[in-house]
């Protein structure tokens, strides 16, 4: 493994460990020519789908690229870099399961605010900005407007299952 920081292959294994969700390994590295540590993680492989972009083009379902545009929505968030990767792992579980060798662009970024909207709602409005290209204020404002109408529908559910599981009143 080359180290990142001074580009050295003589580097070694401090620690392994399973995710999580077993579905990779993170090992910490240390680099013997520099010194410094880093962190890698091993998965396998999987065959992702080609995503078909609005405009025609098409490019390989790239993990990384995802991750990089949940961490931008989520920058100064209190949304953890495990939250991220697990919310990428499931946006790309999901693409595999649809099990078409094709995806519409259009599903990934759903399925990328679906995750969002369930880790951080100001993550989400960021997000949402940028992949429905907001043309002015009035359609950020519906946004949002349909977000907050989504949380307080929301809070009524969670109210009434909060009512039917209480014990009935009476002695």
């Amino acid at each position: 493994m080359l180290c990142p920081f001074c580009g050295q292959g003589d580097t070694r294994v401090l620690d392994s460990r399973e995710s999580s969700e077993g579905a990779s390994i993170r090992r910490r590295r240390a680099c013997e020519s520099c010194k410094r540590r880093f962190t890698t993680y091993e998965r396998v492989e999987e065959l992702n789908p080609t995503v078909v972009k609005k405009d025609g083009r098409r490019e390989i379902f790239d993990r990384d690229k995802l991750l990089l545009g949940l961490r931008k929505a989520c920058e100064k968030r209190p949304v953890s870099a495990a939250q991220l990767e697990a919310a990428a792992l499931a946006i790309e579980r999901k693409m595999q399961e649809v099990g078409d060798k094709e995806v519409a662009s259009s599903l990934v970024g759903q399925e990328a605010m679906a995750q969002l909207a369930a880790l951080d709602q100001v993550a989400y409005v960021r997000f949402a900005s940028v992949y429905r290209s907001f043309r002015d204020i009035s359609e950020f404002m519906a946004e949002l407007e349909e977000l907050s109408q989504q949380e307080l529908t929301k809070k009524a559910m969670e109210g009434k299952a909060d009512e039917a599981s209480a014990p009935a009143g009476g002695s």
